[in-house]
């Protein structure tokens, strides 16, 4: 084996181990922040908050990625996640944040926003699915609805996800080659590639007009998925102050007794055949 060789399988041995590791440390911390979640929630219910939590950003800069972690041990009834697709005919005819309003939470609930009433600043603007008057009443009246929104008592957070667009390529080029994950990039994401200048231009203009002082935007490096989710959700929790709620140590009852109960024959069901 020549010397370059053995120096460059070294090296990967070397980046492999290292990779191991850091995914290691990542997945220690991350089951800390999710169960520091699980007590925000139970704060958030005990309390009767209203938390809405808003992931935007570049397509494939890792929004679902943070989301998927934020509710894997949260309960789906408190913790909603909304991702809404193409407006229906009907829905285009009504006022803009209409559909969105629908969604807020009730007290005792957090909704997460994967992609929000911002569309119409970025998607939306850049591929002219709207006007240009329409795209400025949305700048005028976006901080207004959201400082509207802060004063029934919704706390309002908003994050951006900024990704290179080297990195964007590289994860792109991931999903149309896994199988797993094509499903992830949609005609509109190959398109908006062609963009990406407007893209920036009109993400520099929107937070222009809508990162006010009641509603600030955070944005998230997240070139690096893993640090990026880690420090997404530990900002998070230090949004909003919590306490842990004293859960009541629970007790199984006795299970009823089955005296008199004759279980049907196996014969009878059908079973779900044992492949594996």
């Amino acid at each position: 084996m020549s010397k370059e060789k053995e120096n460059k399988e070294k090296n990967h041995k070397e980046e492999k181990e290292q990779h191991k590791q850091e995914k290691k440390e990542y997945e220690k911390n991350l089951v800390h922040l999710q169960l520091e979640l699980v007590k925000l929630l139970e704060w958030i219910k005990f309390k009767k908050l209203k938390v809405v939590v808003i992931f935007e950003g570049r397509d494939a800069a890792g929004k679902g990625g943070v989301i998927k972690r934020i509710t894997e041990y949260l309960n789906p009834r408190f913790c909603k996640v909304v991702a809404l697709g193409v407006p229906t005919e009907r829905e285009k005819t009504q006022w803009y944040f209409q559909r969105y309003v629908a969604h807020l939470p009730a007290a005792g609930e957090m909704v997460l926003f994967d992609r929000s009433w911002y569309n119409r600043a970025g998607v939306e603007h850049v591929m002219g699915f709207c006007t240009d008057e329409e795209y400025e009443e949305f700048l005028r009246s976006c901080p207004e609805f959201e400082r509207m929104l802060i004063r029934s008592g919704i706390i309002l957070i908003k994050y951006w996800f900024s990704v290179s667009d080297e990195e964007q390529e590289r994860r792109f080029q991931d999903r149309i080659n896994n199988p797993a994950k094509r499903w992830k990039i949609s005609p509109m994401d190959l398109e908006s590639r062609k963009h990406w200048v407007e893209y920036s231009k009109a993400k520099d203009t929107m937070f222009q007009y809508t990162d006010i002082k009641q509603a600030p935007w955070y944005v998230v490096n997240a070139d690096n998925k893993l640090k990026a989710r880690l420090n997404c959700i530990n900002h998070l929790l230090s949004m909003i102050p919590y306490e842990e709620i004293k859960q009541e140590k629970l007790k199984l009852p006795p299970r009823q007794s089955d005296e008199g109960y004759i279980r049907p024959p196996v014969t009878d069901q059908t079973f779900v055949p044992e492949k594996y």
